[in-house]
């Protein structure tokens, strides 16, 4: 897979992609990453991206010209692309699970102050946020949005860590422990020191369905349907 961001300031990336996981999948050539500065496209001679917008109000908007120009330079037959926005549908595990079965190339626009001249969203697929709280720019959604996808590529996690985590099959992942097995008057369940498999995993399933069940209502619904 390739992910190509778009960003003002390619730098913040730059820890994101030389460390961990992340920086694995890249070596072992599982996914490809630029990271583009649009900035770069602008006809602008001065490289001016924002303006005020029309109508007045506070704070410049990201102009059209230059993100256009940079989707174009990279896009082909096979991308998608992504506009990161407070005002897009909420992105989740199960988008992350069709991007990796469906596309070979994403595109993600990262934008900063007040936000895109509404017309970019001819020019875009979709439009997601990461949740309902406003950032100070893109980049921290792009790669959230990115890492969640990296880490279900085929040999980056392995299978049985990504069976076990939290939203497969709707439910949130069920809690661990290691050594000691007592801190501070604090013990593990004597059923994961029982080494009977069975027991284990019924326990293990009863607290994911009571964990998401508490901190996740809307989950746990989804979760029931799913058994019906």
């Amino acid at each position: 897979m390739k992910i190509s961001i778009l960003s003002l300031f390619p730098e913040l990336y730059e820890t994101w992609i030389n460390h961990s996981i992340i920086s694995n999948a890249i070596k072992n050539n599982q996914v490809t990453i630029e990271i583009i500065n649009f900035r770069l496209y602008t006809n602008d001679k001065h490289k001016k991206v924002d303006d005020y917008q029309y109508g007045g109000g506070a704070g410049m908007v990201l102009m059209i010209e230059p993100i256009v120009s940079a989707i174009r330079a990279i896009r082909t037959p096979n991308s998608y692309v992504i506009l990161t926005t407070p005002k897009g549908q909420v992105f989740n595990q199960e988008l992350a699970n069709e991007f990796v079965s469906k596309y070979d190339h994403i595109i993600i626009i990262a934008g900063h102050y007040e936000g895109f001249d509404e017309r970019i969203n001819y020019y875009v697929d979709v439009q997601y946020s990461i949740g309902d709280f406003v950032l100070t720019g893109g980049e921290l959604p792009s790669m959230v949005i990115s890492d969640a996808v990296i880490r279900l590529l085929d040999g980056v996690i392995s299978s049985s860590s990504l069976e076990s985590e939290s939203f497969n099959n709707y439910l949130l992942d069920y809690p661990v422990y290691t050594r000691p097995v007592v801190f501070e008057g604090h013990q593990v369940p004597d059923v994961l020191l029982s080494g009977h498999h069975k027991n284990i995993a019924d326990f293990r399933k009863q607290q994911q369905e009571m964990i998401t069940k508490k901190n996740r209502p809307d989950l746990y619904q989804k979760y029931l349907n799913s058994k019906k």
